[in-house]
């Protein structure tokens, strides 16, 4: 039931949704450049990973010795625009339609954080990554790493049909709000550097 509920919900979005994807494609390819979707390999449900779709936010400005600037020197105020409208989340709806992704469940974060999280916290590969999350309407990335995947196991374990309505209602809130965008300091978040309970400790 959520996998149908999850892709009907997705596809009619993409089709009201169509005219601001446009939009936004359009504006990012004339601030930012190309390519307007910015792809990067995550972990799924069960650590599987896939292909996560975002529109850009960020430019590809590099220091002297070809790395990356960090990502708040790469954040322009466009970008902080189309981050704080979470704009930059919609071509995950595509992901949706794929079955990679939920609708609602803990956010897929990045490929190299796997090996650091504890039996707990590698529990919410257990489930399906989201577009939103209990974590994301309970402090997003306000909440330190050990908050949010607390929150994050805590759905896996209560994860209900209508918990998922709730978060999604409570989303559409937080949107409106642009609350908990990111850390103070902070573009989105600090990097997860493991905790003192991760496997292997």
């Amino acid at each position: 039931m959520k996998s149908i509920f999850d892709r009907s919900v997705a596809l009619v979005l993409l089709v009201l949704l169509l005219p601001v994807l446009l939009l936004t494609a359009v504006l990012i390819r004339l601030n930012l450049g190309s390519p307007v979707i910015f792809t990067q390999e995550r972990p799924g449900q069960g650590a599987k990973r896939f292909h996560l779709y975002k529109f850009r936010s960020m430019t590809d400005q590099r220091g002297p010795d070809g790395e990356l600037l960090p990502d708040h020197v790469r954040l322009t105020s466009f970008g902080q625009l189309v981050r704080k409208l979470s704009l930059d989340e919609l071509p995950q709806l595509l992901n949706v339609l794929k079955g990679d992704m939920s609708l609602v469940g803990p956010r897929p974060l990045l490929v190299e954080y796997l090996e650091l999280y504890s039996p707990e916290q590698r529990r919410r590969h257990d489930v399906k990554p989201g577009i939103t999350g209990w974590a994301q309407i309970n402090g997003r990335n306000a909440l330190s790493w050990e908050e949010k995947f607390a929150l994050d196991v805590w759905y896996v374990d209560h994860r209900t049909f209508w918990l998922d309505i709730k978060i999604l209602w409570l989303t559409a809130k937080k949107v409106v709000v642009s609350e908990g965008i990111s850390q103070q300091g902070h573009a989105t978040m600090t990097k997860f550097t493991g905790s003192n309970h991760k496997a292997g400790l």
